[in-house]
């Protein structure tokens, strides 16, 4: 059986090519994984309702985001320009991740080629991010009654803040987020276990935290998992504090997808943040997670 992994052309978005935010990552990611041969076709997701972007977002700053009516001061916190196609790209991109989160219940993985826009709250979006797509997704299968319990495992280096405000008060859904102490956002938001990591962390203390944690995580009752697989904790990333080898991330990627696949757990896997000095690399780096879910099925 062939990894579910979900696409769309409008992940793209025109930014401007001198934007710091990589966005030809997503369309380079896609090409990379059909080159590679980790998939032959991919799933299409349609864009996201406004009905179920209201369980976790604001319907104002929904209307204001679709309108392209976001105040200037809002439109400069999400880094964004508020155009045609980045509207579309987060309305699909989000949708995405709902698509990949019901084919994960299907398959027992699946993984979105876009997703973990995780600074975005229900107030309003931040940090590239302008809908919280594992929020909504993970909204979505509880709302459906196709998950009890969830854990959302957040491995950015940057904290999951958007993550931790929206499920502050849902004891239906777990947020770990293992970050570095000193990135963005400089005000952290409090999730049901933060690790904070200290600049320049390696591979072998990264991994010995992963592993500990993760064996505290696997005593609770979880029936579904989301993995924000960010490979910004690489060292030669340009936002990132930490000092992660490819090796490292692979290893990363691999123990987490293993851990509850193998113990029957659904989990749905998206990319999370990257802005790598090497583009090339990037993509490769963003690849790993598929790789590494691919080869469970």
């Amino acid at each position: 059986m062939e990894l579910s992994i979900v696409n769309h052309e409008d992940y793209f978005a025109k930014i401007g090519d001198d934007h710091k935010f990589p966005i030809n990552k997503f369309s380079e990611l896609a090409n990379y994984l059909i080159k590679r041969k980790i998939v032959k076709n991919f799933h299409k997701p349609y864009p996201c309702s406004e009905e179920t972007l209201k369980r976790v977002h604001s319907e104002i700053y929904i209307k204001n985001v679709i309108n392209k009516t976001l105040d200037k001061k809002s439109i400069k916190k999400i880094g964004f320009p508020l155009v045609d196609s980045v509207v579309k790209r987060s309305l699909v991109a989000t949708g995405g991740t709902v698509l990949a989160s019901k084919l994960a219940i299907k398959n027992g993985i699946a993984c979105n080629t876009a997703g973990g826009s995780h600074h975005a709250n229900f107030e309003g979006g931040a940090g590239y991010c302008v809908f919280n797509d594992v929020a909504v997704g993970a909204q979505y299968l509880l709302d459906r009654g196709l998950a009890g319990r969830i854990l959302i495992i957040d491995l950015d280096v940057h904290q999951g803040n958007g993550n931790a405000d929206i499920f502050k008060d849902n004891s239906n859904v777990f947020t770990f987020s293992m970050h570095s102490k000193t990135n963005y956002p400089a005000k952290k938001s409090i999730s049901n276990l933060d690790v904070e990591l200290e600049d320049n962390t390696e591979d072998k203390e990264y991994i010995k935290i992963l592993k500990f944690y993760l064996d505290q995580l696997n005593e609770e009752n979880f029936d579904y998992v989301f993995y924000i697989a960010g490979v910004d904790i690489h060292f030669n990333d340009r936002l990132g504090k930490l000092k992660i080898s490819d090796e490292g991330i692979r290893e990363r990627d691999e123990i987490v997808t293993k851990n509850f696949f193998s113990k029957g757990i659904p989990l749905c896997g998206v990319l999370g943040g990257g802005y790598n000095k090497d583009f090339n690399k990037l993509v490769e780096l963003h690849s790993i997670l598929h790789q590494s879910c691919a080869k469970l099925i």
